[in-house]
C-alpha cells in the first residue's frame, strides 16, 4: 500500500469510528452541543457521502478539502449543511448525484421474534424487487423477508449502523401492515444494535408507520451518491 493510499484508508478509519461513536450516543439520546458547529470528516467508505444533521448541529462527510467545505458554510446559518446550495455544489466537486433530505430515526432492538401475526418468510436479496435492489446499492449484508401484502430489508449502511426499509404493496396499505413491519424489523435486526430508518418527510404513512413502531426522530440526512452507471471511488 502506498502511503497516499494508506493515509486514505487512516482516514475513512477515523471517520467512520467518530460517525459511529455520533450516531451511538445519538440513539441513547445523547446529544453533540447545540452550538451550530459542523463537524467535517472524510467518507466511512468510498460508497457514502453525505451530511447528517442532528439539533444545531451538523456532520459532512466527504473525499475532498475540508477547508473548501467549510467555506461554503456561513457559521451564522444552522440551515446551510442541509442547504440546496451546498449540497449542489458538493455532489458537483465529488461528481455525485444529491439523494432526498429524509428524516433520520432510529428504535432500539425488541426481543424475541417478531410477531405471529406476520408469517414473514426470508427472500433471496437478489430477487428482482425495486426496495432489495435499492437497499444493495447503499448498504452491505442485505437480508429480505416476504410476507403477504409487503417486504422488510435490513442491511449495514453508513458507518456500519444497521438500517432497515419497508415496502407495502398499494392493495395493503392503509390497514396497519407498514406498522407491523417497521416493528418486525426491531425483532429481526442482528446481534441486539439499534436499528435505523431514513424517511423521506412527504412520505406521511411511512413517517406515522414508523413512529407507531417505536422509531424515534434523530435528525435528518442527505447521501450523495455515485451516479448511476459508475462506481463509488
Amino acid at each position: 500500500m502506498t502511503q497516499v493510499a494508506e493515509s486514505a484508508a487512516n482516514d475513512r478509519a477515523r471517520a467512520r469510528s467518530k460517525l459511529a461513536y455520533l450516531l451511538g450516543r445519538a440513539a441513547a439520546d445523547k446529544f453533540p452541543p447545540a452550538d451550530g458547529s459542523v463537524e467535517i470528516l472524510a467518507q466511512p467508505s468510498k460508497r457514502d457521502a453525505g451530511v447528517i444533521a442532528l439539533t444545531a448541529f451538523a456532520v459532512v462527510f466527504a473525499d475532498t478539502n475540508p477547508g473548501w467545505i467549510a467555506a461554503q458554510l456561513p457559521a451564522d446559518d444552522l440551515s446551510a449543511p442541509l442547504s440546496a446550495s451546498f449540497l449542489c455544489a458538493l455532489s458537483q466537486r465529488l461528481g455525485r448525484e444529491t439523494g432526498s433530505i429524509d428524516m433520520l430515526t432510529c428504535a432500539a432492538p425488541l426481543p424475541g421474534a417478531p410477531s405471529r401475526e406476520l408469517t414473514l418468510a426470508e427472500i433471496d436479496p437478489t430477487e428482482p424487487h425495486a426496495r432489495i435492489a435499492r437497499a444493495l446499492r447503499y448498504r452491505d449484508d442485505v437480508r429480505a423477508w416476504q410476507t403477504a401484502g409487503g417486504v422488510i430489508v435490513l442491511g449495514r449502511g453508513v458507518a456500519g449502523r444497521w438500517e432497515t426499509a419497508i415496502e407495502v404493496d398499494p392493495q395493503s396499505r392503509s390497514a396497519g401492515l407498514g406498522r407491523q413491519l417497521a416493528t418486525a424489523a426491531r425483532h429481526l435486526v442482528p446481534e441486539g444494535e439499534p436499528v435505523w430508518a431514513q424517511i423521506a418527510p412527504g412520505n406521511a404513512a411511512s413517517v406515522r408507520a414508523f413512529l407507531r413502531a417505536g422509531f424515534l426522530p434523530i435528525g435528518a440526512e442527505v447521501l450523495l451518491t455515485p451516479a448511476r452507471g459508475t462506481a463509488a471511488t
